[in-house]
């Protein structure tokens, strides 16, 4: 007869493979970079009793595993299901979709002086960005070709803290050429970006109703959007009374760029933007209006295009939602930009447009320089480089402002999130759902704190922002990036890890 033992050791090993399968494949393994991310493991849990789902606020529990969100779990669903593995529990704050910005200049490579995908990515981590879509130009080269893409991607391998997508320009020399158009977008463009006034950069010339026509026929072919700085110059001299008016007074830099421009811009526009209908022409494409700052005409017109049934979106942002006119003391150019920053009555009816959703989406519109080029010794805003640099900053702004009027978290992440989601083509992002990227913001709305020098702001040029110096509510507790704790309360992870997004 067998020993006992040998009967008993098979089963033993048995046993004990079955004990490793149930209990060891499923706990939480470290990180096979533990550099990407502050907390190591691949497998853990987000508590909070205030996670914000596309079917409204929740007090619960998001599941993370590797990259994608698993499950998600009511507090009163719980029934023992978090006893194992690794828990986070932020407590009261929000736990939020980490937000998409669809709209800013990083300027890398050939002007990382100005920003770079390092310090801009940082910064995003720091406010809850975990997706930006960096424009064409301000880098140099300008991507407007399969080639100046590549640089782009080149440039932004391992230098990136959260993920980035990137549009391509449309120009006047690639808008008659359809394979040209077509290499960049199948390069991985997202879509396509072109200014209807001078950019201020020589190799993005302006475009035309005519380039844009063609651009939204060759897009239709990818089901991707046209974003529009809509400017077109009218007569500005005639705004201004010679040496009466002060080029260091906002008042006279505003004279210069009046809402009419905006205007004569989106009427050229929409044109052509009903080749975008169903059955027209250049149906699939779609057209995205960018900073919107006239409240007036040029919202009532793309607000008629809505209606008539035209594939069009609009866009404004926190500065044109935070500042005003009558605020801007002479010679302070950190608030320049184009369209320009209007009167307190024009940011009233934005915030009623926003809060009504004839405006679709906000977006940073982050676009730093260095300091010199803001003049800000000589304070002359006719000759100042423009633009709002703000990339950090844009969550607890839209709140601090929004509070008054009545914003809710849901409209936070429709605004920021779901959205600039869809407009950038990103079906696994802006939503804390089931088999999303987790990429996640977390935030105590009640916090307060100032914009100073006591503050970390991971911007290349902290000095030039018109925001420091404010006082915000909203702090950023943490941001995940496809499970990765990417920031944690002034601490980045130690290595770049975002991944370049690329369109299919």
């Amino acid at each position: 007869m067998e020993p006992l033992q040998w009967r008993v050791l098979p089963l033993l090993a048995l046993l004990a493979s079955l004990l490793y399968f149930f209990y060891f494949q499923d706990s939480p393994k470290l990180l096979e970079r533990s550099d990407c991310s502050l907390f190591p493991y691949n497998h853990y849990w987000i508590i909070s009793k205030r996670i914000v789902t596309p079917h409204g606020v929740i007090s619960g529990a998001v599941e993370v595993k590797d990259e994608n969100i698993v499950s998600i779990i009511k507090e009163e669903d719980w029934h023992g299901n978090l006893k194992r593995g690794q828990i986070i529990d932020y407590g009261e704050a929000v736990v939020m979709p980490g937000l998409i910005d669809v709209h800013a200049h990083l300027d890398d490579p050939g002007r990382t002086e100005w920003e770079g995908f390092p310090s801009g990515t940082r910064a995003a981590a720091a406010g809850g960005i975990t997706t930006l879509i960096d424009m064409p130009l301000n880098s140099f080269p300008s991507t407007v070709s399969s080639e100046t893409l590549r640089l782009k991607i080149d440039a932004a391998e391992k230098n990136i803290y959260v993920d980035v997508g990137f549009w391509g320009g449309l120009v006047p020399e690639n808008a008659f050429n359809a394979s040209s158009l077509e290499a960049l977008l199948s390069a991985g463009a997202l879509g396509l970006k072109s200014f209807m006034c001078p950019s201020g950069i020589n190799d993005f010339p302006m475009t035309n109703a005519s380039h844009i026509k063609e651009g939204l026929s060759v897009l239709a072919k990818y089901r991707r959007p046209l974003l529009v700085h809509a400017e077109i110059p009218q007569d500005s001299e005639s705004y201004l009374e010679d040496d009466a008016d002060d080029p260091r007074s906002y008042s006279t830099y505003l004279k210069t760029r009046p809402p009419s421009w905006e205007e004569a811009a989106i009427r050229e526009l929409l044109t052509v933007s009903k080749d975008t209908r169903i059955g027209g022409p250049a149906e699939g494409a779609h057209l995205h209006v960018v900073h919107l700052s006239d409240a007036g005409s040029s919202l009532q017109l793309l607000k008629q295009a809505k209606s008539n049934g035209d594939s069009v979106t609009v866009e404004t942002c926190p500065h044109y939602l935070a500042f005003s006119a009558e605020e801007i003391k002479d010679g302070d150019t950190r608030f320049k930009c184009a369209p320009p920053i209007r009167d307190a009555a024009n940011k009233e009816t934005l915030w009623t447009a926003l809060m009504d959703g004839d405006i679709d989406m906000l977006s940073s519109d982050h676009s730093p320089s260095v300091p010199e080029l803001k003049l800000p010794d000589e304070g002359n805003f006719l000759r100042a480089w423009g633009g709002i640099s703000s990339l950090q900053f844009v969550l607890p702004v839209t709140w601090s402002h929004g509070r008054k009027y009545g914003v809710t978290l849901e409209q936070l992440a429709m605004w920021w999130s779901e959205r600039p989601a869809k407009l950038a083509g990103q079906g696994l992002k802006g939503a804390i759902a089931v088999g999303n990227h987790a990429d996640i913001a977390v935030w105590e709305p009640n916090v307060e704190f100032e914009l100073n020098n006591d503050l970390p702001v991971y911007l290349k040029h902290p000095s030039i922002s018109a925001y420091m110096g404010s006082k915000l509510s909203g702090k950023v507790l943490a941001t995940f990036v496809r499970g990765n704790l990417v920031y944690e309360e002034g601490k980045h992870a130690s290595a770049a890890c975002g991944s370049p997004i690329l369109a299919g």
